[in-house]
């Protein structure tokens, strides 16, 4: 499996920015997709996950800012992120996993400036 995420770049504090992350493969169900991130100097961590059946799960710091949802005919997950802060600033990881893997994308630099 592959994950190829887009979207990243940088916003002042208060815009927003849509995180995209297709995944190429043979791809097993159930599964759960979606974003974890890397500060420096700090363990990565939960953003937001979707299972293939819909079920999300959030980080408690981006809860009520960010959305995730993702196509599954388009093996496809994305992360809207509004009310971007200076500590959202961090290398953004998709993720796909299920019972028999867990397989990381590249990451993608999010930057939010104050």
């Amino acid at each position: 499996v592959q994950l190829q995420a887009s979207g990243g770049g940088s916003v002042q504090a208060g815009g927003s920015l849509r995180l995209s992350c297709v995944a190429s493969g043979s791809i097993a169900s159930p599964n759960e997709m979606g974003w974890y991130r890397q500060a420096p100097g700090k363990q990565r961590e939960l953003v937001a996950t979707m299972s293939n059946g819909g079920r999300t799960n959030y980080g408690a710091s981006v809860q009520g800012r960010f959305t995730v949802s993702r196509d599954n005919s388009k093996d496809t997950v994305y992360l809207q992120m509004n009310s971007l802060k200076p500590e959202d600033t961090a290398v953004y990881y998709c993720n796909l996993m299920n019972r028999w893997r867990n397989d990381w994308g590249k990451g993608t630099q999010v930057t939010v400036s104050s």
